[in-house]
């Protein structure tokens, strides 16, 4: 999965790839982007926690029979994290962030569909608004980049720290756009899946209720401690591969090659179908039923990486959304207990990341 989501991404963009930018020079904006996630988690991890802590505060308050929608809970959740935490404090105003959501949203949609599939082109008014809310979170993210120039403020958000980096202001520019689009995505639907699971394995959360005593006590998680949490990551794993939260990867061909009597031209996007691996049952024995406890086993954690979804290989997005989802299931799991709602068939729609058809709901109940 190494690179996938910014080399399709920028590919479907219309913004320079990466391998066009020269070896070395490749190699350095890479090197930024991915340090430029792990300074702005390391320099805003207490603003994770405490929209972990607004949002389990929200659900406490709920009476137990209450139906709760993840999808529009956690996209929230989601949204204003990354934005935040790419863009500062602007858009802790919730003005900002609806805007900020509604053109994600559109961009995001027909990206994932419209793109993919070429149905987008065959519209003028969906074209049109694409275009125009791509234009307008362009126009946002330029402003904020004069905005954190001239603050001069060091490297609190990931703009900032990509603007360290000596890269030029239309790379932080479509570096900022890359990361925003799927670090929401991702994080998003990686938390509603991991929630959804949970809520229909009892003996799940309170496996991870007791490693959470046992590494932290009655703390809060801190950055340090979350790869303590062996058996939290695991979750998150299964959740990845039962949910096929990443269907597709892509790389660039570097070079002209050949499959069968097929050519592959030099620099064609080439789609791996990460999805059909996820849940072969050769490698995953009853691929479709959701059991952490499989990631014990060496073999399956190497599979797992060999798929680049884990280890030096993943890709930084994923990374930045295993964070936010232990923050908030370490939050949820201390204080709540999860419930499916009876009766609910969740169905997934399979795109450059899997989401649920339809809202998915829970319920909950205070810890005694």
């Amino acid at each position: 999965m190494t690179d996938s989501f910014e080399t399709m991404l920028k590919s479907l963009l219309g913004y320079q790839a990466g391998s066009g930018d020269g070896t070395a020079e490749a190699l350095m904006r890479k090197k930024a982007y991915e340090n430029a996630v792990n300074t702005t988690l390391q320099n805003n991890f207490p603003l994770l926690m405490k929209l972990a802590d607004e949002l389990v505060g929200k659900w406490q308050s709920y009476p137990e029979s209450q139906h709760m929608p993840l999808c529009a809970h956690l996209l929230g959740l989601a949204m204003k994290a990354v934005s935040q935490l790419a863009m500062g404090s602007r858009f802790s105003d919730d003005a900002e962030v609806i805007r900020f959501r509604k053109n994600h949203e559109t961009i995001w949609s027909e990206i994932g569909r419209g793109y993919l599939d070429g149905s987008m082109e065959k519209s003028s008014n969906r074209k049109g608004r694409y275009e125009s809310a791509l234009a307008e979170m362009e126009s946002v993210l330029k402003s904020v980049l004069k905005e954190r120039k001239d603050l001069c403020s060091g490297q609190a958000t990931f703009m900032d720290s990509l603007l360290q980096a000596n890269l030029t202001e239309r790379q932080v520019m479509e570096d900022a756009m890359v990361f925003i689009l799927a670090g929401c995505a991702i994080t998003a639907n990686l938390c509603i899946w991991a929630v959804h699971f949970l809520s229909t394995a009892k003996e799940v959360q309170e496996k991870m209720l007791q490693e959470l005593v046992e590494v932290t006590g009655e703390e809060p998680v801190t950055l340090d401690k979350i790869p303590q949490l062996k058996y939290c990551q695991q979750v998150l794993n299964e959740t990845v591969r039962t949910a096929k939260l990443t269907p597709v990867a892509a790389r660039l061909q570097e070079v002209e090659g050949k499959v069968d009597q097929h050519v592959i031209p030099k620099e064609t996007l080439v789609i791996y179908a990460l999805g059909v691996a996820l849940q072969n049952a050769d490698t995953w024995p009853l691929p479709y039923r959701f059991n952490p406890d499989r990631f014990i086993e060496e073999p399956v954690r190497k599979s797992f990486s060999f798929l680049g979804f884990s280890g030096s290989q993943v890709c930084p997005e994923l990374r930045f959304a295993y964070t936010v989802a232990t923050v908030l299931l370490s939050t949820l799991v201390r204080k709540l207990k999860l419930h499916r709602v009876e009766g609910q068939v969740v169905e997934a729609r399979y795109e450059l990341v899997t989401t649920p058809k339809d809202d998915t709901w829970i319920r909950v109940s205070r810890r005694s």
